[in-house]
């Protein structure tokens, strides 16, 4: 698959998953390279170490933001100042990039960091993207991200489905923690995919994979669960803040996770609104040694690391 998309000039760069994956779209004698997507902050330099090798001394001309979570558009300074490219966010972004405001950015709300940028474009959905060779549909993909897009070239059948779609599930529905309605978004996306005609799919993490149908299915089936119990998807959306924080420090002690959580609005936002019966460190015991019991962490010497 991936040998097949790099004869149609799409390279995919799989990171881990503190870091979204990047889609180089490779260009031509008449249109320069784009990268989708520049992972974490903290993985900077080595996603500019990548693209460097993967274009070979051709320019990279632009990056595009299918939706500005920290692990989608962290790199996005180092790279602008590597390449000298443009940047192109959701055209519902631009403002509030412009003004760099964190909160809106919801960097603030999930105690994450993205260094600042400066984007020249900006892409609606619907509309037709050049990128790379190919020209790309930008179809908006609301759910996880309220102004997220998804790319889609039907020549190749190739779908860039970002955080909308993964082969198991989707990202956290972050809209719902504020008090949204957006699990109707999701499965509308879901729905949205599930008309188009494709072979191969680059989610926002994890390997790119070809049975959409059934990464459809299962989504589905995920979604059916947090609308019947929004409890699960709160507790979910904690659990994941949790991992985030010990994939990028690798260990924490109790007093400094605690302290870090105390300024991640939308951990708080959970516990408020869903566990507000259960006293605060109780609650957070337990998420701890559910996830210690999931190996999702270690506790170990008075310290919570990563496994």
């Amino acid at each position: 698959m991936l040998e097949e998309l790099e004869r149609a000039g799409v390279s995919v760069f799989e990171r881990g998953w503190l870091s979204s994956n990047n889609v180089l779209l490779h260009g031509n004698d008449h249109r320069g390279a784009v990268v989708v997507d520049t992972g974490y902050w903290t993985h900077a330099d080595q996603t500019v170490a990548l693209l460097r090798h993967a274009l070979r001394g051709r320019p990279l001309t632009r990056v595009v933001n299918t939706h500005l979570h920290s692990d989608h558009c962290g790199g996005n300074a180092a790279v602008q100042a590597a390449f000298g490219c443009t940047i192109d966010v959701p055209a519902g972004e631009a403002a509030v990039v412009d003004a760099w405001d964190p909160s809106i950015l919801t960097y603030d709300a999930t105690g994450q960091h993205c260094p600042r940028f400066f984007r020249e474009g900006v892409v609606a959905a619907p509309s037709t993207v050049a990128a790379g060779r190919w020209d790309w549909e930008a179809i908006a993909s609301p759910g996880h991200d309220p102004l997220s897009f998804a790319l889609y070239q039907p020549e190749l059948e190739l779908l860039i489905s970002a955080d909308a779609l993964w082969h198991n599930g989707f990202g956290v529905v972050f809209p719902e923690l504020e008090g949204e309605t957006a699990f109707a978004d999701v499965r509308l996306t879901l729905e949205r995919f599930a008309r188009l005609r494709v072979r191969h799919v680059i989610p926002g993490h994890g390997a790119p994979f070809t049975d959409m149908n059934a990464a459809i299915d299962r989504a589905l089936h995920r979604l059916d669960g947090f609308e019947r119990d929004p409890r699960m998807h709160a507790l979910h959306a904690a659990k994941v803040l949790i991992k985030f924080r010990l994939l990028e420090t690798q260990s924490e002690t109790w007093a400094s996770l605690r302290t870090w959580l105390s300024r991640a609005r939308y951990f708080e936002l959970v516990r408020q609104r869903y566990f507000a019966d259960i006293e605060s460190e109780t609650w957070l015991q337990s998420l701890l040694t559910d996830m210690a019991d999931r190996k999702a962490l270690i506790r170990q010497d008075g310290r919570i690391r990563n496994t």
